[in-house]
C-alpha cells in the first residue's frame, strides 16, 4: 500500500536570531522584511527579480505583508541600485564590497524609502531599517545602518529632517 508523499511545510521567514516578533507587526514592516530577504538573494545569488519575487511570495506569512510596498521596495531597489549606492558610498568608512548583504539591503531600503516614499516619515524609515538590521544582521550592523541612513536623510529629506531635529532641540531660556 502506497501513501501519498507528505507535503512540505511552507518556508518560514525567520530572523537570524530565530525569534519571531509579535503578530502586531504592521503589513509594511512585513513587506520590508520580505523585501530584505529578496535583496539578500539578489546580492548573494544574483537571481533575477522575477525568480526572487516568485520564491518570496511562497514564504509563510507573505499574505500578511503589504504586497504593493514589497513590490515597490524589491523592484525599486534593484532598478535604482546604482543611484542608491551613489548615495550610500560617500557615507561608508570601508569599501562597499565589505558591507554585509543584510546591511547593504537595509541601506538600500532606507535610501529608497527616503527617495520614493514621502508618505513614510523619515524617522519611521530609519527605525524600520535599524530593526531589520537588528533582526537579520550581525551584532552591531544596526549601528552602521543607523549612521549611514542618518547621514543621507538630511540630503534626501532636508525640510522634514530639519523640522524634526529643530523641534527636538531644547529652547534657550529668554
Amino acid at each position: 500500500m502506497s501513501t501519498a508523499p507528505a507535503s512540505r511545510p511552507p518556508r518560514a521567514a525567520t530572523p537570524a536570531n530565530g525569534t519571531r516578533k509579535s503578530s502586531a507587526k504592521s503589513a509594511r514592516s512585513r513587506a520590508r522584511e520580505f523585501a530584505l530577504q529578496g535583496l539578500y538573494q539578489h546580492f548573494v545569488g544574483g537571481s533575477d527579480v522575477a525568480v526572487i519575487d516568485a520564491f518570496t511570495r511562497e514564504l509563510q506569512g507573505f499574505s500578511k505583508a503589504d504586497s504593493v510596498h514589497y513590490d515597490a521596495l524589491l523592484r525599486g531597489c534593484i532598478e535604482l541600485k546604482d543611484d542608491l549606492d551613489a548615495l550610500i558610498v560617500p557615507k561608508l568608512d570601508r569599501e562597499l564590497g565589505q558591507i554585509s548583504p543584510i546591511e547593504h539591503g537595509c541601506m538600500w531600503i532606507g535610501a529608497y524609502e527616503f527617495l520614493r516614499c514621502p508618505d513614510v516619515p523619515w524617522r519611521v524609515v530609519l527605525n524600520e531599517c535599524i530593526e531589520l538590521a537588528k533582526d537579520f544582521g550581525g551584532t552591531d550592523g544596526h549601528k552602521y545602518v543607523n549612521a549611514v541612513l542618518n547621514g543621507i536623510a538630511p540630503q534626501l529629506r532636508p525640510a522634514e529632517v530639519a523640522a524634526d531635529r529643530g523641534a527636538s532641540q531644547p529652547r534657550p531660556n529668554a
